[in-house]
């Protein structure tokens, strides 16, 4: 079916769906407007639990949903800009008096007025009730903060959350510009990996790029939580959990309590170590689930290794500190552990069940386990930041924040009650991906989450932030507006569903502040004009990808043009890396993978006068050579990136060193072997992280980039 033979939805559904959110059409990145389908309309409101199935039922859930602030005596949330005064209702039975006032998140507590504003009392349920209004006033310090109400035998409590205008950039980030490398990380392996790159790597590589090259950061793919017995799932970005770490990262000799494990165990850990370290050096596909089976059994005499009072003292702190969270997601691990893929028990599906409680009880150990895997990680990360940080980097680690989560995952299992069930996260079609994405994710629904006052998005942040010199925020357009796609519709049947973005990025712009980290949205894609001045105007910074920066006539935009607050790089993890990218050698590939929708010569026509027009450029600037070969076109294209004025650059190790193969080729799943490839340079030899920054292709790009600084 078409766009234009889709039936359109009648004036009810048209009214119900923009009250919730929910498009009736939307305009696509060639600049037409696109109808959305009636199914899919349905489809999203039922899963927001809205009744939309014919007009009578959508009238009378127009009604509810016009009298439901009036059912709560506060809203659950109010966010607010700092120095921000803000009138917040108040619903009581029509005639009773009404008592409020504010606890700070200090444990201050404030009176708040009750001004003299009249509205009339509203009919519900067979009776009347009247609405008071209080003044939050102006102020609040920032920070997370309780509105008590009361009147005559009732209470209620509601948050009220000061947010920063903006997130302030460093005046030496301002002043310095810095660059940084660019690296998925587990594809960069040491002589002590694992057959995968871990957090020790990390560190080092962080340590190396500063001293080395003068780097400042080091941005990375998404470090979630993944299944914690294989298979597992290979896409950083499609994790069990957001708030908390992929164990497999660990890197167990920097574990204390390996000094305490008894010698013969010792050297069983060294005898599984050498397996995955002879992969090292393979240039064929990452083994995730070989590095775990060695690394798990490991880790379990470590576990059980005597830790001292001050450690053990640590980690039942970090354990109170992540609460019910670790506790029901260290259950999940366990449980997941125990039925090896096969269906639970349906008494299981309630993380808070007594059946789930009795079993947590008899399995505790194994819980603990799984707890203390998380304090591990997340040792192991902070001491990557700090090396970072003490090499000399001025951001450091700079992580990445996945759109969302496995649908059958740990997140999924405990935070189902703010997710869309029966939706799936995706992007309608595009220049590059022409039949639209799937990405199997559950959505925030917001409803609920404004419901649940957007504490859960807040703890994802907050994970997010801990150990991080800057976050990048893939897909931030989804805290604005997400394409929701109903099982089983394609990715071109779908509809946008719309955000509190006032609230979703006043809280990330707060977590982001108390944790000192610089953010970066990846704004990328079909979106308005309005969301990248918003998003810099609260101190965020967008992103610039050089390769699709183009003038109307299709000719590269002049680098002085860029947008200033932004991260600018050449390429990103979903394109190829930039010498394949240019020659077009995606272009069969995706030929192969279905995924283009028009004729392959002539995409590759026009990737070549996409190329010639770059290549004229870059020579008309003296910024590549008359006889240039593959190496300088690559090189004159960072140095391009390098001439704008934006506050960060990143630079791609794939590029550095060579790589031809992509790390993903987006609409795919098992058709190509994305996130699985391992760092190897032009040649096909595989290149390690103890010689990486003697690699003279790296050496070479790198020498453009520091000229073009200079």
């Amino acid at each position: 079916m078409t766009d234009a033979d889709r039936p359109l939805p009648t004036p009810a559904l048209s009214a119900l769906a923009r009250a919730c959110g929910v498009s009736v059409d939307y305009t696509a990145w060639n600049g037409y407007r696109v109808p959305c389908s009636p199914a899919a309309i349905r489809a999203a409101l039922a899963s927001m639990g809205v009744d939309a199935r014919d007009d009578d039922t959508c009238e009378r859930s127009l009604a509810d949903l016009e009298d439901l602030p009036w059912r709560r005596m506060v809203p659950p949330i109010t966010v607010v800009i700092e120095g921000q005064s803000v009138q917040v209702p108040v619903h009581v039975p029509h005639g009773e008096p009404v008592t409020a006032s504010l606890v700070l998140e200090s444990g201050e507590a404030r009176e708040v007025a009750q001004l003299d504003v009249y509205t009339p009392p509203r009919r519900i349920d067979h009776r009347d009730v009247g609405r008071a209004t209080v003044q939050i006033p102006a102020d609040l310090p920032l920070g997370w903060h309780r509105l008590h109400a009361g009147t005559t035998g009732k209470r209620a409590r509601g948050w009220v959350v000061v947010t920063p205008e903006r997130i302030s950039v460093p005046d030496q980030i301002r002043r310095d510009r810095p660059w940084g490398l660019a690296a998925q990380l587990y594809s960069v392996r040491s002589e002590r990996s694992w057959g995968i790159g871990d957090f020790a790597d990390l560190g080092d590589l962080c340590a190396l790029a500063a001293i080395r090259e003068g780097a400042d950061f080091m941005l990375i793919n998404p470090l979630h939580a993944s299944e914690p017995v294989p298979p597992m799932e290979p896409s950083p970005y499609l994790p069990t959990s957001r708030r908390f770490l992929n164990p497999l990262y660990i890197r167990i000799e920097d574990i204390p309590e390996v000094a305490y494990v008894p010698s013969q165990q010792r050297a069983v850990i060294e005898w599984e170590s050498e397996r995955p370290r002879r992969a090292n050096t393979e240039v064929d596909l990452l083994d995730r689930d070989a590095s775990w089976r060695a690394k798990a059994p490991a880790l379990e005499k470590v576990f059980e290794a005597p830790r001292s009072a001050a450690r053990q003292a640590r980690f039942e702190a970090f354990c109170l500190r992540e609460g019910a969270a670790l506790e029901e997601f260290a259950t999940w691990c366990a449980i997941s552990e125990a039925h090896k893929g096969l269906p639970w028990p349906e008494e299981f599906s309630n993380p808070r069940s007594p059946a789930i409680e009795a079993w947590r009880e008899e399995n505790s150990e194994r819980v603990l386990f799984y707890a203390w895997l998380q304090w591990v990680a997340d040792e192991q990360l902070a001491r990557a930041q700090a090396d970072a940080v003490e090499a000399g980097m001025s951001i450091g680690i700079m992580t990445d924040l996945a759109v969302g989560v496995h649908p059958h995952g740990a997140d999924s299992w405990s935070l189902g009650r703010v997710l869309a069930t029966g939706m799936n996260v995706g992007a309608p079609p595009d220049m590059y991906n022409q039949h639209g994405q799937n990405w199997s994710q559950p959505p925030w629904q917001p409803r609920a989450l404004e419901a649940a006052a957007y504490l859960p998005f807040r703890d994802v942040v907050r994970a997010a932030v801990r150990h991080a010199g800057a976050l990048r925020v893939d897909h931030i357009l989804g805290l604005f507006r997400q394409w929701w796609i109903p099982d089983g519709h394609g990715p071109d049947d779908g509809v946008y569903i719309q955000f509190d973005h006032d609230a979703m990025i006043g809280i990330l712009a707060l977590e982001a502040h108390r944790a000192g980290t610089i953010v970066i949205g990846e704004d990328l894609g079909t979106l308005e004009p309005w969301v990248s001045d918003y998003l810099n105007h609260r101190g965020l910074l967008g992103t610039v990808v050089a390769l699709f920066e183009k003038q109307s006539d299709g000719s590269p935009t002049p680098p002085e043009r860029y947008r200033a607050d932004a991260l600018v790089s050449v390429t990103v993890h979903d394109l190829p890396p930039t010498a394949a990218f240019l020659a077009g050698e995606h272009i069969e590939v995706r030929r192969r993978l279905g995924l283009l929708a028009g004729d392959a010569g002539a995409e590759k026509a026009e990737s070549d006068r996409q190329r010639d027009s770059l290549v004229a450029y870059l020579r008309e600037r003296d910024w590549m050579i008359e006889d240039w070969n593959e190496d300088d076109l690559v090189a004159g294209v960072h140095t391009l990136a390098m001439h704008s004025p934006a506050l960060l650059t990143a630079v791609s190790l794939a590029d550095a060193v060579g790589e031809r193969r992509s790390q993903n080729h987006p609409g795919t799943h098992t058709e190509y072997p994305n996130w699985q490839v391992p760092l190897a340079d032009s040649n096909g030899q595989a290149v390690l992280l103890d010689d990486l920054f003697d690699h003279p292709r790296l050496q070479r790009l790198l020498e453009a980039v520091r000229s073009a600084r200079r």
